[in-house]
């Protein structure tokens, strides 16, 4: 342990005592350092010092113990007390100054600019006058002018390490509001996927499971195929949803990667074996996506195709990725008519084309959705911006 770390621990449990021990302890000390002349009787005489010598010392310590309440009267009592030491003639030649100089040093540090400056050139001034010889005055108007400058580099050193304390909590305060809405944001895109996992896949498996019982008997083979893309959608939605909450259960484990642009031939033809034909296609030479944009783009498929297959009575539907210099395109269309409020049993009211949005947003890209003007159906444009070396 360095000497400076010694020091600052030694001053922090100082500054952490109440303030009347320090100033009485201070006080203690001062007393002694003035009494310690006056303990031992005149050498040259062998007689005890006057009575009057005790009275003053004694007065002009004393008050400092209330020098943080009242630190000018305090100043004011130790000065004129200790002016009065030489009446007597039978005591030992000593300043009585140690009281006046604390006294001083505690204006120097908690008192106002004027205050301070006035008390400063009252003292210096009075002692100037009434102290006879030239070669005291001036030690002694070094000694308080001493005292007055370590009250201010003191009060200065307070003001800045309440400044730098009050910017600590400052920055402390805006990290765990950062780390809120990190949190929050993370909430919010848990929320997201978690929404798109399950709408996608309980939508399937409604769709699959209306059509089984209308085709076991006619076209066995197909219901088979029904049932088979039921249990897929059911494995699919379970694995993504058992990685998910793992993460959520242990921070510090590795995420497993998460479905992106190249799972989304898979995606169309997982929903596609739902009975929904999906065709996919991709113009262009693909290029650098960040991570984000990369799922993103497989959620805002996703959840434009659960849309279809929940609301849009649609046939076929069309996945196309267009890669320009600095934007990737993503259109989903169908060829929908809606279904009727009684249709599939399927909810409705949901926020599939806001999340298809937030999504877009979270990484700097747009989305829209709006009813196609060449035929029956619905579109959804996404437009996404591309990894800049």
């Amino acid at each position: 342990m360095s000497d400076l770390s010694l020091i600052d621990i030694v001053r922090r449990r100082i500054a952490a005592l109440p303030h009347l021990w320090v100033d009485a302890a201070l006080t203690a000390v001062i007393l002694i350092a003035q009494l310690w002349p006056l303990l031992f009787s005149d050498e040259r005489t062998g007689e005890p010092w006057d009575w009057w010598g005790y009275v003053v010392v004694v007065a002009a310590s004393l008050p400092l113990v209330w020098r943080r309440r009242a630190p000018i009267a305090v100043l004011v009592v130790c000065l004129c007390t200790g002016a009065l030491y030489d009446l007597a003639d039978h005591v030992a030649r000593q300043p009585v100054w140690y009281g006046g100089m604390v006294a001083l040093y505690t204006v120097a540090a908690y008192s106002g600019t004027w205050q301070r400056i006035l008390v400063l050139v009252m003292t210096v001034t009075g002692g100037l006058l009434v102290v006879g010889s030239s070669e005291t005055a001036l030690r002694g108007t070094v000694l308080f002018v001493a005292a007055y400058a370590i009250g201010r580099a003191t009060a200065t050193s307070r003001a800045h390490a309440a400044a730098l304390e009050e910017r600590a909590e400052r920055l402390e305060r805006e990290r765990q509001m950062e780390a809120e809405r990190a949190a929050e944001h993370e909430r919010a895109r848990i929320a997201r996927d978690m929404h798109d996992i399950l709408a996608h896949a309980v939508s399937l498996m409604v769709v699959q499971a209306e059509a089984g019982p209308v085709v076991v008997r006619s076209n066995p083979a197909r219901a088979e195929a029904a049932f088979d893309a039921i249990a897929a959608a059911g494995r699919d939605a379970m694995m993504q949803l058992r990685r998910m909450l793992g993460v959520l259960k242990d921070e510090e484990a590795p995420r497993a990667p998460q479905p992106t642009i190249d799972d989304l031939p898979a995606l169309a033809d997982q929903v596609s074996h739902a009975g929904l034909r999906v065709a996919y296609a991709s113009t262009g030479t693909p290029r650098p996506v960040s991570p984000d944009c990369a799922v993103a783009a497989y959620r805002v498929t996703q959840e434009a195709l659960t849309n279809i297959v929940k609301h849009a009575g649609a046939n076929h539907a069309d996945i196309r990725l267009t890669w320009e210099d600095d934007t990737l395109m993503l259109d989903i269309t169908d060829d929908g008519h809606g279904l009727p409020s009684s249709g599939r049993g399927l909810p409705s009211g949901g926020h599939g084309l806001i999340g298809i949005r937030e999504r877009a947003a979270a990484c700097g890209g747009t989305a829209a959705a709006r009813p196609r003007t060449d035929g029956p159906g619905f579109h959804v444009s996404v437009r996404l911006p591309l990894a800049r070396a």
